[in-house]
């Protein structure tokens, strides 16, 4: 069953790992199993330590969502040890006519080459020159030949010879040109006793009984009796060597399964092969991948919580297939290929809504999960504070504080007293809470870290410029912004950098050494992001 990643935006906040956690646990208890939460960033250190509260590890981390080789329908043949006969290769092919090559490993299941049908035939065709064998296992011919070994003379490991078809009795019997001969033959006696009295390596007796006045136990010659006539009996001797002196000693292109297939087709189009073999993380054999897999390649299922913009989406969302969106904020520009269910409402936390969706489906969260969801509406709405906040955002939070036995005071003040040491690198803070955002042209980034006492960061405040003018110049931002928001005295102070006369007039304030103090101005998305939006079109 295909997996369905629930994910958040990227440089997660708690609400957007939360959401992804709480949703994915909703449709697994809904039936559901096959829903994964995820996250596209590393956590902050708020996000960690609610996680750590409430007992709930990470969700999975990703980092692309491309389209990959394990996410094809490859084929999966036979995957046989360098040591089984061409003969077994040969039967496999036959047994299923869509296998184009067939890997060939070693005893760890690592590549060492592969087999197609021309192979088989090239070589068979190469024995009419040079009709010898070497080194051959006992074992091999006697599966090949679905013989058996008459008497205990000759048992040797492995057979050597030239292989020679015997003549029609009357016709002339062959001649042996040295013991290194694998004769075989029918209901001859004669014949059978002279290859014995010549000592040769090996006599292959067909649809025949060992006449009772032979002893084949006195020499050195291993006699195998099998059913087949000799001419099948032939061919099939020679397919009794190890796959692995035709399969290996050649340069094999292979995948892996975390391959990209953009990357795969590239590479496909510049060779001739019909097939490829897959490897795993440990480099064992997986399948086969051919050009037609290519053509219709399965696409992963997402589902977007708390975001529904391009630039704050995972790399590689164009390959996936989007299921469902459920989010609080704007509209942006994700396009789906077929219609879906979304489900976005002006409210504070997208906690908040999938909270409603387990009221609606009649499903009440375990205490623990209750309480993270509770921690997860406290934060986004900055205890309420927020202009984003709205009445049943507290209520829904009240309902799952009582579920988990919370006091949201004491809950906010845990969250919000937890602010960035002094010590970390400004750069992680800066990238904790971040989104970049596109309008009308422009490109800007807003950096938001909520705290208690907004005055200790600004202590590092020429810190937090030198690295914005970096993030500004790294990515061509028109703008870049920092909020400083202070749940203490319910405002923000703001560093900006670029379009510093935009921002002014978007704010009616004047910044002082690239400094603003925002009375009120608590939320990101809807009193920074609309006030410039306005100003740019």
């Amino acid at each position: 069953m295909d997996k369905i990643y629930v994910t958040g935006h990227k440089n997660p906040d708690t609400d957007s790992i939360v959401a992804a956690l709480s949703y994915a646990a909703l449709r697994n208890a809904s039936g559901d199993r096959q829903f994964v939460a995820a996250r596209l960033g590393h956590l902050s250190d708020e996000t960690h330590m609610i996680l750590e509260r409430f007992g709930f590890d990470p969700p999975l981390y990703v980092k692309d969502m491309r389209t990959q080789v394990q996410d094809l329908d490859f084929d999966v043949p036979p995957i046989l040890s360098g040591a089984v006969t061409v003969n077994r290769v040969w039967s496999a092919m036959e047994e299923d006519k869509h296998i184009s090559a067939i890997p060939i490993t070693d005893e760890d299941g690592r590549l060492t080459g592969m087999m197609t049908a021309g192979d088989v035939a090239a070589y068979d065709i190469a024995t009419i020159e040079d009709p010898a064998l070497r080194d051959v296992p006992l074992f091999n011919i006697l599966s090949a030949l679905e013989g058996q070994v008459l008497g205990d003379g000759g048992l040797a490991n492995t057979v050597t010879g030239e292989v020679v078809l015997a003549l029609p009795q009357g016709a002339g019997l062959p001649l042996f040109k040295s013991k290194d001969t694998i004769l075989i033959c029918g209901d001859q006696p004669e014949l059978l006793k002279k290859a014995l009295e010549a000592g040769i390596r090996c006599v292959v007796l067909c649809r025949a009984q060992l006449p009772e006045d032979v002893d084949v136990s006195a020499g050195n010659t291993t006699v195998i009796s099998t059913p087949y006539d000799s001419l099948r009996a032939v061919r099939r001797i020679f397919q009794a060597i190890p796959v692995e002196r035709l399969a290996g000693g050649r340069d094999i292109e292979a995948f892996h399964l975390t391959d990209y297939i953009d990357d795969v087709k590239e590479v496909v189009l510049q060779s001739r092969y019909r097939s490829y073999p897959i490897l795993d993380g440990n480099d064992r054999v997986v399948g086969t991948l051919s050009r037609f897999h290519l053509l219709r390649p399965r696409r992963k299922k997402v589902v977007l919580v708390d975001h529904n913009e391009l630039a704050q989406s995972v790399p590689g969302l164009d390959e996936t297939e989007i299921m469902e969106i459920i989010d609080h904020h704007r509209l942006a520009d994700i396009q789906t290929q077929n219609p879906i269910y979304v489900r976005n409402e002006p409210v504070g936390s997208t906690c908040t809504i999938i909270a409603m969706m387990y009221q609606e489906r009649g499903l009440m969260p375990s205490r623990k999960l209750a309480g993270l969801m509770a921690a997860a509406i406290v934060s986004d709405t900055v205890m309420f504070k927020s202009p984003t906040a709205t009445k049943r955002d507290r209520q829904m939070a009240e309902r799952l504080a009582n579920i988990g036995d919370l006091d949201l005071e004491e809950l906010g003040r845990f969250i919000f007293s937890a602010s960035a040491p002094e010590d970390k690198p400004v750069r992680d803070m800066l990238s904790a809470d971040f989104k970049e955002f596109h309008i009308a042209g422009h490109a800007f980034g807003i950096s938001q870290i909520t705290c208690v006492d907004s005055m200790r960061h600004l202590k590092r405040k020429k810190e937090f410029l030198e690295e914005m003018g970096e993030i500004k110049k790294k990515n061509g931002y028109a703008m870049m912004i920092l909020m400083l928001t202070d749940v203490l005295i319910e405002g923000s102070r703001v560093l900006c950098l670029g379009g510093e006369d935009i921002f002014a007039q978007a704010f009616n304030v004047e910044l002082h050494d690239s400094e603003a103090f925002l009375p009120g101005v608590m939320s990101r998305k809807k009193q920074v992001v609309p006030m410039l939006s306005a100003l740019w079109g």
